[in-house]
């Protein structure tokens, strides 16, 4: 979800300049966007909320052949691959964790 307003436990990824944080920490599961002015992030998933789905069984390619990508695959941090794309007038992100991985917590041993 993007925001203006700073929240509780952000991270920044400096390659996209863009403070996170972790929907784990979150009782709905949200997780918060929050874009320095020069982030080079555009468009649609600057600009809208959008709904993120864990792939399992099949590659990030895989997952994407066919849509309309918005961002292609990277690896804001060790062990994770996202990606974006549009589809019918919403942002879907794919995340793809390394193996046994299943949520941010799981990326990061001290569980933070």
């Amino acid at each position: 979800m993007p925001t203006d307003t700073v929240q509780d436990g952000e991270t920044y990824v400096e390659d996209t300049k863009v403070w996170v944080t972790r929907p784990e920490n979150d009782p709905y599961r949200v997780e918060y966007l929050r874009f320095e002015a020069d982030t080079p992030v555009t468009g649609p998933v600057r600009d809208l909320p959008h709904i993120a789905y864990r792939l399992e069984g099949m590659t990030m390619s895989e997952a994407l052949e066919g849509e309309k990508i918005i961002i292609e695959p990277f690896s804001p941090m060790e062990g994770l691959e996202v990606a974006f794309f549009e589809k019918d007038g919403a942002v879907v992100e794919y995340m793809a964790f390394r193996e046994g991985a299943a949520e941010f917590s799981d990326l990061d041993p001290e569980g933070e």
